[in-house]
């Protein structure tokens, strides 16, 4: 409204000033009108200029006009191209990053309390998320054939066999010999009348009674002895037996063929019962529980551990600058490869969105946004149209005599 109003304000004063000069108003009059023509013609200039951006000036079908409606998917792909070659290339995105700082800043930032805090929130929000996400009737199941088909392609024999090697030669089972060695003891202490009864039901109808007590007291007593010697004695003969036994079985488990074929045996058939796949696939659902009930506890082991690990790598990084040039690099890297890798993705999906605009939509929200603006070239056109027609009609005035 401004600009036509100005258009129309100069469209006035000439047809004064031509009015005036024709009546004889004096020569200031034909200033004033070459001015005020030059004026209209700036801003009929400017106004066609204007228009012609968005649609064509009183809708004739003037060659190159509707700039904006016409070439939208040239200027999509324009700007895409334009984009791609100033914004994702590998090296203004190298420098620009390497101008900010990451690691400086990512580091004085996670090495504040409040910000660890929160970044271990975010974390537990999102492992509760994927852990939600997940069925666990399918992780189950993952769970269940990684674990049956791991253990059915390698052997475990040998290992086995190496282990109990060591732990005999370290010593180690000698307190699960000891533990039995009690507990022997202790049940047999418990349960005499049961190892008497035990005794005495297994002899001959034909013995006397008296006889079958006198015997069961016997190997009672005996069985106590031998078991609490044992328990008492670390060099007695029967530990040392235990000992060879454990040592000689460790050998075959790694060197004797049957003795490895029957242990595969036992793992294959152990794996194919029921109970220990059901065993196998409910172990997904215990360390769900186990890691959710640690995620939403704000005190948990996990989180408190998450939080001190967050702390330290901001303290670190915030002093270590060999740790700050890695962080950074790694950053560059990664930032790089993806502006690289998929640069043709990003530019296409600029053009492909330009290109599915309405043309006329488009050319009315370019406007709508940048119009206003625009309508000052027609003030400026105004202005400076009759500025140059002034300077033009003095300079031939003068000129003229």
């Amino acid at each position: 409204m401004f600009a036509t109003g100005l258009l129309l304000a100069v469209a006035l004063v000439y047809a004064l000033a031509t009015w005036a000069r024709a009546a004889g108003a004096g020569g200031w009059a034909g200033f004033v009108a070459a001015a005020a023509e030059a004026g209209m013609v700036g801003a009929l200039a400017d106004w066609f200029a204007v228009t012609a951006l968005f649609r064509r000036p009183m809708g004739l079908p003037i060659p190159h006009t509707a700039i904006i409606p016409t070439k939208k998917d040239q200027l999509g792909q324009s700007l895409g191209e334009f984009v791609g070659e100033n914004f994702l290339s590998g090296d203004v995105v190298r420098q620009r990053l390497r101008a900010v700082g990451i690691g400086s800043r990512l580091g004085a930032w996670l090495a504040d309390p409040d910000h660890a805090d929160r970044v271990t929130a975010e974390l537990a929000t999102a492992l509760r998320g994927a852990l939600r996400v997940l069925r666990d009737s399918d992780v189950q199941a993952v769970v269940g054939e990684a674990i049956t088909r791991r253990a059915d392609a390698q052997e475990i024999a040998p290992g086995v066999g190496k282990m109990l090697e060591k732990v005999v030669a370290d010593g180690g089972h000698r307190k699960l010999v000891d533990l039995v060695c009690v507990r022997a003891h202790d049940w047999l202490v418990e349960h005499s009348a049961s190892v008497m009864d035990a005794v005495t039901g297994g002899a001959p109808g034909w013995t006397p009674r008296f006889v079958d007590r006198k015997v069961g007291d016997r190997v009672y007593k005996e069985l106590l002895r031998f078991v609490t010697e044992m328990r008492d004695m670390p060099d007695h003969p029967a530990r040392g037996a235990v000992d060879r036994f454990l040592r000689d079985f460790a050998g075959d488990l790694q060197s004797d063929t049957e003795t490895r074929a029957r242990v595969e045996r036992l793992k294959s058939e152990v794996l194919g019962r029921g109970e220990v796949q059901d065993l196998i696939a409910s172990a997904w659902s215990s360390v769900r529980a186990m890691i959710v009930a640690a995620a939403e506890d704000e005190r948990s082991e996990l989180r408190l551990r998450v939080r001190a690990a967050i702390l330290s790598l901001g303290n670190r990084m915030s002093g270590d600058e060999r740790l700050r040039a890695k962080v950074d690099g790694w950053l560059e890297d990664a930032a790089v490869y993806v502006v690289t890798t998929y640069r043709d993705e990003i530019t296409l999906l600029i053009t492909d969105t330009v290109a599915g605009w309405d043309a006329e939509h488009t050319s009315k929200k370019i406007e709508a946004h940048i119009g206003r603006d625009l309508q000052f070239i027609r003030v400026n056109g105004t202005v400076v149209g009759a500025l140059a027609g002034l300077c033009i009609y003095t300079v031939s005035h003068v000129l003229g005599g």
